[in-house]
């Protein structure tokens, strides 16, 4: 039986294909088009998720739609009669694109794939749910839901059992604790459903100082997590920002816009909004704990991205275990979809967890055979080495990395979330002191204070850093071991704001955010053998068993999906080395990159 998930229209458009209750191919739309948080209908990634199955959308037996366009569209009318006339602007902005297809997903579906078959629809915090549970090593746990707005739910906790989910308690719009934190992320310049994770790592850089006025003039919060936003201070539910005049008058002064330098105040708000979701969340816990009494907890949504607050809320030991949906957000919808068409619609029964979980190291996007890829370098008469010798492979790449090349690492399937965890990855070595500002700056193009996650080896996390959690899917935090920080002098000790990245604060600075606190990737070989086997190289050469990952991508772009959008990244950046699979790059070797002729020469070959 063969079920197809879908999810689009918001944000990260995506598709996901079980087979017999078998995890089959998932993958966002962006990753295809190459437009970042794709939110159209997801035709390539449908595509790929059918190939990779070898069958027909004619073979498709269940369509499942990751909520329902109707109760959305009715708390979008709703809200506006609710505060008319205000928010006529932005009620006559969406209800084109309602009106032609949100609401007719039947017919979409069915032009787009020729499919006649059956559909049906989940609401959007039980594919967010399903998306938790059913890819979860537990039997039974509690299941706690967190983003933006579904159809009106913001926030639900439920419970899973076998294979049957259940929601016991919802927060309706316009409270929502995603679109708080995505207030503050607008108002200080950043990209709302895109600069949230920058606002979480400027964190570190303040002082929770506004705490206390948002929870006396913004939100009132309950001791059993729930909540109510003071509306007078928002502007999302009736216009096109996030935040109202009497918000900035609270701040003193309008939004930063964007690119404008960062300050102080800047970094205290996020400091200050972080401890306000924190809070909140841990409240949110505690009543799912009350309600269910439930031994482990699984988490979903966008909020759920948040690794600062789902680490505070595993040491607080309110539930013995977490699981964390790696696409929490609305692209991991997809994947709750065809999840909640098998286990809840026909009720099949779940399979046994491997390797942990479910989620088959969310590694569910295409891979590309060498003789692709040879065939790609081939064409386009681009300079390569081979070495079919895996170890070879691993030892020539690790010494790249020692001499602190920097390296686009491109292995296996694509990685599917928001995360790069070793299969399209730029890697480094993390005991450099250059390396997070050299990345950042030139090969990310990205603000100077962002941090990088390490990839360090499962066996051997609890040496480098305070854990013993596996975090296969970078969504916890964890401090860097005290005997491996470096002592700071009184001057370093009195640096403020950003002039704090100045300072070497462990063995492995480029990875060691200014709190000593690192959003940590464990890597086992049973997940990922080429990964672990590259950075257990490095490890014998080093005696550090720890990498810099970040994403195969620039700013402003997906991660790369093909090998072709991996060289065009190499090009375009001060990357020193690309190794696809088995060949291997060097950017003093390669033809000049003109931008322009590639694309000439890419729609000519293609």
């Amino acid at each position: 039986m063969n079920i197809l998930g879908i999810s689009c229209f918001y944000h990260d458009s995506a598709a996901c294909l079980l087979q017999d209750g078998k995890l089959i191919s998932a993958a966002q739309e962006e990753r295809f088009t190459r437009k970042k948080h794709d939110s159209s209908f997801p035709r390539q990634a449908i595509k790929y998720c059918l190939s990779e199955a070898k069958i027909t959308a004619k073979q498709l037996d269940l369509v499942v739609f990751y909520d329902k366009p109707f109760l959305k569209f009715e708390r979008i009318l709703e809200t506006y009669l609710n505060y008319a006339p205000k928010g006529l602007i932005a009620f006559c902005h969406s209800i084109p694109a309602w009106l032609k297809k949100k609401l007719w997903i039947p017919q979409l579906i069915g032009k787009e794939l020729n499919y006649s078959g059956k559909i049906i629809y989940s609401q959007h915090h039980q594919a967010h749910a399903a998306s938790a549970f059913f890819s979860s090593p537990f039997a039974e746990a509690a299941i706690l839901t967190v983003d933006g707005v579904g159809e009106w739910a913001t926030a639900s906790i439920g419970v899973g059992r076998g294979n049957q989910i259940k929601l016991i308690k919802e927060i309706k719009f316009p409270d929502s604790l995603g679109l708080l934190y995505s207030a503050f992320t607008y108002y200080s310049g950043f990209k709302v459903n895109s600069g949230e994770y920058k606002l979480m790592g400027l964190a570190p850089y303040g002082e929770p100082k506004y705490a206390g006025l948002i929870k006396e003039k913004m939100v009132d919060i309950k001791p059993d997590g729930s909540f109510k936003l003071n509306m007078d201070y928002f502007n999302y539910h009736i216009g096109l920002t996030m935040t109202s005049k009497k918000f900035h008058d609270l701040f003193g002064g309008p939004p930063r816009r964007p690119e404008a330098t960062l300050t102080q105040k800047e970094m205290d708000l996020a400091s200050s909004i972080q401890a306000v979701t924190e809070e909140i969340i841990l409240k949110m816990a505690e009543q799912a704990k009350k309600l269910t009494g439930q031994k482990y907890l699984c988490l979903a949504g966008g909020v759920a991205l948040n690794c600062v607050a789902n680490s505070r809320l595993l040491r607080q030991g309110i539930f013995d275990d977490l699981w964390i949906q790696p696409a929490a957000g609305d692209a991991g919808g997809a994947l709750g979809a065809a999840w909640f068409g098998w286990h809840q619609y026909l009720g099949k029964p779940r399979p046994a967890p491997v390797n942990g979980d479910l989620q088959q190291g969310s590694y569910l996007g295409p891979s590309f055979s060498e003789a692709e890829i040879k065939k790609f370098l081939d064409d386009r008469h681009l300079p390569y080495q081979q070495l079919a010798d895996k170890q070879r492979l691993f030892n020539f790449t690790a010494d790249l990395l020692i001499s602190e090349k920097i390296i686009g690492w491109f292995s296996g399937r694509m990685e599917f979330g928001p995360r790069a965890l070793g299969s399209r990855s730029i890697i480094g070595d993390a005991r450099s002191a250059e390396m997070q500002s050299k990345m950042n700056l030139k090969i990310k193009f990205r603000e100077s204070f962002r941090p990088f996650a390490p990839s360090v080896l499962m066996d051997k996390a609890a040496d480098f850093f305070e854990t013993d959690q596996p975090s296969p899917y970078m969504l916890l935090t964890a401090y860097v071991s005290k005997d491996k920080r470096r002592l700071m002098t009184l001057v370093e000790e009195q640096l403020w704001g950003i002039d704090k990245l100045k300072a070497v604060r462990s063995v492995i600075p480029a990875v060691t955010h200014i709190d000593y606190s690192a959003r940590l990737q464990t890597v086992d070989s049973q997940i990922n053998y080429r990964y672990y086997n590259l950075i257990k190289t490095f490890y014998q050469k080093t005696n550090c068993p720890v990498i810099v990952n970040t994403s195969f991508n620039v700013r402003g772009e997906p991660i790369v999906c093909t090998p072709e959008d991996a060289y065009r990244c190499f090009m375009r950046t001060e990357m020193d080395y690309l190794i696809l699979e088995n060949f291997i790059l060097d950017k003093q070797s390669q033809p000049e990159f003109n931008e322009i002729e590639d694309w000439r020469k890419h729609y000519e070959l293609d």
